[in-house]
C-alpha cells in the first residue's frame, strides 16, 4: 500500500539477457582462463565473437567502463549486474583495438552498442577473444537458467533468464 501511495514502480524481480555480441555460444566452464571457468567472478556465459560490435544485453545503468574499455559493467533496475569482459588477457592491450560508445552513469537499453572491438587485434595480442559474460553479484541471484541456442546474435538471442532476490 505504502507503494502505491508513493508512486514507486514495482521491479520484476526477472531478467532475460540478450547475447551482446555475434557468434558461437561456449559454456562458462569451458573458458580457457579459471577466473572465468571456476566462476571465481560469479556465474554466467561465454561467446566466441564473429564480428565486433557489443552491444547492452539487458536496459539498466552503465556502471563500470574499464579504462582500458576491456570491461564494461551494466546494473538493471532489479539490481543484477553484469559484466562483458572482451576477450581474455585482454587488459594487457590498454584499450588498443577497443572503442567505447557509452560512459560510466549512462542508461542504456537492450541492443544499445557498448563498444566497438577489431578482433582480429585481440586474436593477434591477447589470448583469446572469447568473451565472458558474468552475472558479478551472484549472492542475489536467486536463479539463473541458459536458454541460448549454439549460434546468437547480438540484441537479438536471448541468452539467459535470471530471478534475483527479494526485489
Amino acid at each position: 500500500m505504502l507503494k502505491k501511495l508513493f508512486g514507486r514502480k514495482e521491479v520484476d524481480p526477472t531478467v532475460t539477457l540478450k547475447a551482446p555480441l555475434t557468434g558461437k555460444l561456449v559454456p562458462l566452464e569451458q573458458v580457457p582462463d579459471p577466473v572465468f571457468s571456476q566462476k571465481m567472478m560469479g556465474d554466467g556465459i561465454a561467446i566466441e565473437p564473429s564480428n565486433g560490435e557489443v552491444v547492452s544485453p539487458l536496459s539498466g545503468e552503465v556502471i563500470q567502463v574499464f579504462p582500458t574499455k576491456h570491461a564494461i559493467g551494466i546494473k538493471a533496475p532489479n539490481g543484477l549486474e553484469v559484466l562483458i569482459h572482451v576477450g581474455l588477457e585482454t587488459v594487457s592491450m590498454n584499450g588498443e583495438g577497443f572503442e567505447s560508445h557509452v560512459q560510466e552513469g549512462a542508461k542504456v537499453k537492450a541492443g544499445d552498442i557498448l563498444l566497438t572491438v577489431d578482433f582480429d587485434k585481440v586474436k593477434e595480442k591477447a589470448k583469446s577473444s572469447i568473451t565472458p559474460i558474468i552475472l558479478t553479484n551472484s549472492d542475489q541471484i536467486d536463479s539463473m537458467n541458459v536458454i541460448a541456442p549454439e549460434t546468437v546474435e547480438k540484441g537479438i538471442t536471448d541468452v539467459v533468464i535470471v530471478t534475483v532476490k527479494g526485489s
